[in-house]
């Protein structure tokens, strides 16, 4: 588990919106810094600054090809941080399982409701 200090880092680093679409976009995808910017609407400079501090924290892993570098995320740490953030966040008795029982549990409730949903319908 990630300490409180570390915790708050996470957290900040995911406060800003670009930092956020550029996650987005790289979970799909490798690009280099100038796709980038074209995708974000923003420098290739304010790109790279922002690039940096996801390298720092190990978000994000660079791949030189040719005169560029590709830019991937780092899966392993997003699923690290994914589940520390599910963890800080649950409420009651969910901070206490297990993320894949949470989860398993969440898309139960969320079926049974469905199914009402539907039975009320027809």
């Amino acid at each position: 588990m990630v300490g409180d200090i570390k915790a708050a880092r996470v957290f900040k680093l995911l406060s800003v919106e670009k930092r956020l679409r550029m996650i987005e976009i790289l979970k799909d995808r490798c690009l280099c810094v100038n796709a980038l910017s074209r995708a974000l609407g923003i420098s290739p400079a304010a790109v790279s600054q922002h690039l940096r501090v996801l390298r720092d924290a190990g978000l994000v892993t660079g791949e030189k090809r040719g005169y560029f570098v590709h830019y991937r995320i780092n899966v392993k740490t997003l699923r690290r941080w994914t589940v520390e953030v599910n963890r800080r966040l649950a409420a009651g008795e969910e901070a206490k399982e297990k993320p894949e029982t949470a989860n398993r549990r969440r898309r139960k409730q969320c079926a049974r409701v469905k199914k009402t949903a539907v039975i009320r319908k027809g």
